[in-house]
């Protein structure tokens, strides 16, 4: 019964049954160590690649939410001439309102003002845009950052008046902490000083939004330029899907009366935005070379092995078997030890990805990447199209190599030792 079973396989799947005597009990000589490298050369190239697209798309996530968080998707501001960071007053009219109130894209908006000023601290000077919000404005995104004290308490107008929050960098260059007062004057005609006290400090990480600007009350701003109360310099939109910003900033500036223009944040910082742009060019050049650093290691691999049973294919082919049949059995053998590369190559790119996630121990500097450490975020369908493209590409890139088959003469390879 079982050389009934044994006969049915080899008659089924001949090559595959060779090829798995071949790869699970054959005893390899000189081509044990060749093929070890060839699957640890996989193992690596796919840990490198799972590793590269992790940590870009983690590292341009957490740059977009730090510009986004801090300065919205889309900003609204008055039509002029004006290219000033003190943005001309405007009121938003009824029909822009119900414009962002009914657009499903929209998550939320609330207005704000900037105004230049100048930081004056323990015999120090720093300028600064005062940025203005009201109670409408989302701290959510700045709790996360806050390292010190707490967000301003607009429930208590009269203290909200002089409740600042200011950045990290800020604070160590005017030597500063949570609950210290000091004198702001507020660029005009004639410098209007201001006193404030400062309620939290936050380090968003990103050094032209930590050293350019600080957060306090739009009201201050209304009250030093006599603006109406109903009046502001600007709205911050946050969307929804920022993958869509084009188009929706494209929506938003259509439905906008003629003296209102908004601009997206990619066209407000454009060096950060065409820098992450630019590492999706890194990140293609290194999964193309380490795809092809698997694809010479396992192509070595292939030609050694038939080097090696070349005695096997005279044998196979003076018994009548085809080139295409003896191909296969070397393509499934190398198929095997691509599998063994792929989940050794999973768990090495996948384990160092989860401790990093779970421990930041690689650090970046944050002055030059913005980050403190290298951030990670897998998706499954990327990890899952990093193993198919490897088996393909190999597999396709070795049939070429395999081709020498044909070329072995069975009475050379029988004598052949």
């Amino acid at each position: 019964m079982s050389i009934f079973v044994t006969y049915k396989l080899i008659k089924l799947n001949f090559e595959y049954f060779i090829a798995g005597r071949i790869a699970i009990k054959s005893e390899r000589t000189f081509s044990k160590l060749i093929v070890r490298i060839a699957i640890a050369g996989v193992m690596l190239s796919l840990a490198v690649m799972i590793l590269s697209i992790a940590i870009i798309k983690g590292f341009k996530t957490e740059i977009q939410d730090k510009v986004r968080g801090y300065l919205g998707d889309v900003q609204i501001t008055r039509y002029d001439l004006n290219n000033s960071f003190e943005h001309s007053p405007f009121v938003l009219d009824a029909e822009t309102q119900k414009m962002l109130k009914t657009n499903n894209d929209i998550d939320y908006y609330y207005p704000f003002a900037t105004k230049p000023a100048i930081l004056s601290a323990n015999s120090e000077i720093e300028g600064i845009n005062f940025k203005g919000v009201d109670k409408n404005y989302k701290w959510d995104y700045i709790k996360q950052h806050i390292i010190s004290g707490t967000i301003i308490d607009f429930a208590d107008s009269t203290a909200a008046m002089q409740e600042l929050l200011i950045s990290n960098y800020t604070a160590n260059r005017l030597k500063l902490k949570t609950g210290d007062d000091f004198i702001m004057y507020f660029v005009q005609n004639q410098l209007r000083p201001r006193k404030f006290k400062i309620v939290g400090i936050y380090d968003i990480g990103v050094e032209d939004i930590d050293k350019g600007f600080v957060l306090g009350n739009l009201n201050i701003i209304k009250r030093l330029n006599n603006w109406k109360a109903d009046e502001i310099g600007g709205i911050e939109i946050r969307i929804k899907d920022f993958n869509k910003l084009k188009p929706i900033a494209g929506q938003i500036y259509d439905g906008l009366p003629r003296n209102l223009r908004s601009y997206s944040i990619e066209e407000n910082f454009p060096n950060i935005f065409t820098w992450l742009g630019l590492l999706d060019v890194n990140t293609n050049v290194l999964l193309i070379l380490m795809l092809i650093v698997g694809v010479i290691n396992m192509v070595t691999a292939l030609l050694i092995m038939i080097l090696e049973k070349t005695n096997m294919i005279g044998m196979l082919k003076s018994f009548g078997a085809t080139n295409w049949s003896i191909m296969k059995i070397f393509l499934y053998n190398a198929a095997y030890l691509i599998g063994i590369g792929l989940l050794l190559g999973n768990i090495l790119g996948l384990g160092l990805g989860f401790l990093q996630q779970s421990t930041h121990i690689f650090k970046l500097n944050q002055a030059s990447y913005f980050l403190a450490y290298a951030p990670i975020e897998f998706h499954f369908i990327d990890v899952l199209l990093l193993n198919v493209v490897t088996v393909v590409v190999c597999l396709t890139v070795l049939i070429v190599p395999s081709l020498l088959i044909s070329k072995v003469s069975p009475l050379k390879a029988i004598r052949f030792k």
